[in-house]
């Protein structure tokens, strides 16, 4: 250990620093503030749309025909409250789960090392440090023993470190190997990694097909809008001849429906819910998206310590190989370490009294080496680590261990060495001393989850730093079957890598830069990645994997990077995120269905009417009004698109995820469309007897046109709802009953402007109705032969 003198700041001078804002105040989520998420909900093009035509309609006197600016408020409330609910439950569990930085003050009673959160870190403060620490701010270092900092999630540097007295620490990078303490020379934003563009120690974005093929169908239909927008304002204010009010309002009842405003709406909400759902389960769910990306993931990556084992372990046995004092050294050298891994934990536990001997080198464990070890002068060097690295292979010992090993056990090698541990060739030429055999204890739901994945068609490749015969043997004994390999015989081509990893299951002695580079190999074949882990070594793996799945008790570098962290350390917590992504995008394709077949009928409406009107312009025939106000669009979209479309958006759905979004609501939601616009503008055409007759008929013919509307639409809604379940079919049913009440009741008729009075002309409407509802079925079938999909009727 080299060191200066690092006691650490008073109170008084932490409190004057907080004082002059010298804090590391940076915000340690990416996640708006409450005034953000107003103002983002409340402030959105959708609702500016909305706001304008409902002060148009609010012009012509007509107070009912405004109540569609009811959404501005109900989108707008619905939103706001399930974002802030999301972040709070994000904030709670982050608190949980932020790595905490131990730091050194000197309180009232003498110095003292205390854990404090990032954010109440201040200029000065003494950082001490340990493998898998994150190092939060920057800063000099005051001490170090064997001290290697990984910056390579910043500088792109493959490889770790090593740092000095004096030497410059950032923000962002992390300990691989040795300890020390560092200053804080730079905090909040004026720290490195506050400064990046992209700030590397954050996450990167996770990839989202939804979020994508969300915004591709949004300017699709901008392309829509646009063209069939301008054609209506033209034909309804200069071609109808109609007073200007009712002019404006079969304008504004054209543009409304067109308007897709639960869309992105009912997403936001999916993904909300979703976060807090998973909140109860102790998830912490660092990007939204991530909920999505888990569920397409088709192969898993997992540690085997940690993950499909119990993090404790406990010594088994140790078998002597000579007469060295065996209990003495064990219990010196897991003495020694201020930072003990599982296993050394597990031999301090067994060995607690040390016999005091003065250390004159030390070499910590590292991923790379796996031996650690230190010199006791004239009581000799010692090394500790894996047979299978330490060891010739073949030798009796290496043996002995690789027997050990194939009973799932995990063996370290004690070794005398004939050098300092310090030297640049250590260990040198050893000694073997004795064999360590300790127990882990298998997750008792790690069988249970793989074989979810297993059902699920998701294969999961165990890749751990342990020896591979006892990965196998641990693998084995949870039913995962396949190949084992030694990670020091893979190939380093990316071809060949990826050709072996698709052949084999299980991989031992795989180094850091192997995992990252397995899951590349991986990834170049078509491959989802998720990457679990809780150690400093799945750091890179973690990071570059499409999802990265981190225990919350693993180091605060691999929390750091990953998307989402099991705080209860659970993995079989996975499952139910992966149900929960399938849920987000089951229902989200279901409601966008909904809303853009919507889109798409409205728009055709409104363009056909509008050529109607240019072509009676053109030929002095009788103008066409179109055939709605905005309250007829607004009580069609209640029980088709609204209210079912929020409660199939937050429905149970546990079909796998598909590929290929974008193509399927299209192909779903534009046949659909087209079906119930045509239906709807032929209805009223035989409806509708020009504008010189009785105020009656035109009323007569708006409602034929709503009955087309709503009989196709509801048919389109019973489609979009399969395969059915009870409540499925209730949905549908009392959809329908609400719309036979507002056409009975003579209250609801005259306060929506309905008159169904005319049989003939509303049994016609009816009988369109029902045949646009055959051609929907039709389409529906259709479309499965088209995606290659098997429908179902029921579950």
């Amino acid at each position: 250990m080299t060191t200066i003198n690092a006691i650490g700041l008073t109170d008084a001078e932490v409190a004057q620093r907080v004082a002059e804002g010298k804090s590391n105040d940076v915000p340690t989520r990416a996640a708006r503030s409450i005034s953000e998420i107003v103002r983002g909900n409340v402030f959105t093009r959708i609702n500016a749309i909305l706001g304008v035509l409902f002060l148009i309609v609010l012009s012509t006197g007509s107070l009912i025909n405004g109540a569609f600016g009811l959404l501005i408020i109900a989108n707008s409330a619905i939103g706001i409250i399930q974002e802030i609910r999301a972040k709070q439950t994000l904030d709670k569990l982050a608190i949980v789960g932020q790595a905490k930085p131990t730091v050194r003050r000197l309180t009232s009673s003498g110095p003292a090392a205390m854990l404090v959160l990032p954010s109440e870190v201040v200029l000065d403060d003494i950082i001490e440090l340990g493998p898998g620490d994150q190092i939060v701010v920057d800063g000099e270092i005051l001490e170090q023993s064997n001290l290697e900092v990984d910056e390579s999630l910043l500088t792109g540097e493959a490889d770790p470190i090593a740092k000095e007295l004096g030497d410059a620490v950032m923000s962002g990078s992390f300990v691989v190997a040795g300890a020390g303490a560092y200053r804080a020379t730079k905090v909040g934003h004026e720290a490195y990694a506050a400064k990046l563009a992209e700030e590397a120690s954050k996450f990167t974005l996770v990839k989202s097909e939804l979020r994508n093929g969300i915004n591709k169908i949004l300017q699709f239909i901008t392309y829509l809008l646009v063209p069939a927008g301008l054609l209506t304002i033209y034909t309804q204010l200069f071609t109808t001849h109609a007073d200007w009010q009712d002019a404006v309002l079969r304008m504004v009842g054209a543009l409304v429906p067109m308007v897709p405003e639960g869309l992105v709406l009912m997403t936001s909400i999916a993904f909300a819910v979703g976060v807090v759902r998973l909140g109860r389960r102790q998830c912490l769910v660092n990007e939204l998206p991530a909920i999505e990306g888990l569920a397409r993931v088709d192969v898993v990556c997992a540690d085997k310590t940690g993950t499909l084992t119990e993090n404790g372990m406990r010594l088994g046995e140790v078998r002597r190989l000579n007469e060295a004092d065996v209990d003495h050294v064990l219990a010196q050298l897991a003495g020694d370490d201020a930072r003990p891994n599982a296993s050394i934990a597990a031999i301090a536990e067994a060995y607690p009294d040390s016999p005091g001997w003065q250390a004159t080198a030390t070499a910590p464990f590292k991923s790379a080496t796996k031996w650690s070890g230190s010199s006791y002068g004239e009581h000799g060097n010692w090394v500790i680590g894996a047979p299978d690295v330490l060891l010739e292979p073949g030798s009796p010992v290496a043996e002995q261990a690789e027997q050990i090993g194939a009973r799932g056990l995990r063996v370290l090698l004690l070794a005398s060495s004939d050098r300092s541990v310090d030297a640049a060739d250590a260990p040198g030429r050893i000694t073997p001393v004795a064999l360590v055999v300790l127990e882990q204890k298998v997750r008792p739901d790690a069988r249970e989850t793989l074989e979810y994945f297993a059902d699920q068609h998701v294969s999961v490749k165990v890749i751990s730093g342990d020896n591979a015969v006892s990965v196998g043997a641990v693998a084995g004994t949870l039913g995962l079957h396949g190949e084992t390999m030694d990670a020091r015989q893979l190939p380093e081509q990316p071809e060949l890598l990826a050709d072996t990893l698709e052949e084999c299951t299980t991989f031992g002695r795989v180094r850091p830069d192997q995992k990252r580079a397995m899951v590349h190999a991986l990834q170049s074949r078509g491959h989802t990645v998720a990457m679990t882990g809780d150690g400093v070594n799945d750091v890179l793996a973690l990071k570059d994997a499409d999802i990265g799945v981190a225990m919350g008790s693993g180091s605060s570098a691999s929390r750091a990077v990953a998307q989402i962290v099991l705080l209860d350390n659970k993995f079989a917590t996975l499952p139910y995120v992966v149900g929960e992504g399938r849920r987000v995008i089951g229902n989200i394709e279901r409601v966008s269905n909904l809303f853009l077949t919507k889109t798409v009928y409205s728009v055709l409406l409104a363009a056909l009417v509008g050529l109607a009107g240019l072509s009676a312009e053109w030929f002095g025939t009788a103008p066409l009004l179109f055939p709605f106000q905005p309250i007829h669009v607004t009580i069609a979209a209640w029980f088709t698109i609204g209210i079912p479309a929020f409660i199939l958006s937050l429905a149970p759905n546990n079909e796998r995820a598909h590929t290929g979004f974008v193509r399927r609501v299209m192909t779903a939601a534009l046949p659909s469309g087209l079906v119930v616009g045509t239906a709807t503008f032929v209805s009223y055409l035989v409806a509708y007897r020009g504008g010189e007759a009785m105020l009656v008929e035109p009323t007569q013919a708006s409602t034929a046109a709503l009955i087309t509307l709503l009989v196709s639409s509801l048919w389109v809604l019973s489609v979009v709802a399969r395969p059915y379940e009870w409540w499925r079919v209730a949905l549908v049913a009392v959809s329908a009953l609400a719309y036979v009440l507002i056409f009975s009741l003579p209250l609801t008729r005259r306060l929506f402007m309905l008159d169904p009075s005319n049989l003939e002309v509303t049994a016609t409407a009816l009988g369109i109705g029902l045949v646009g509802a055959a051609l929907i079925e039709v389409a529906w079938w259709v479309q499965g032969r088209v995606l290659g999909e098997k429908r179902r009727l029921w579950r």
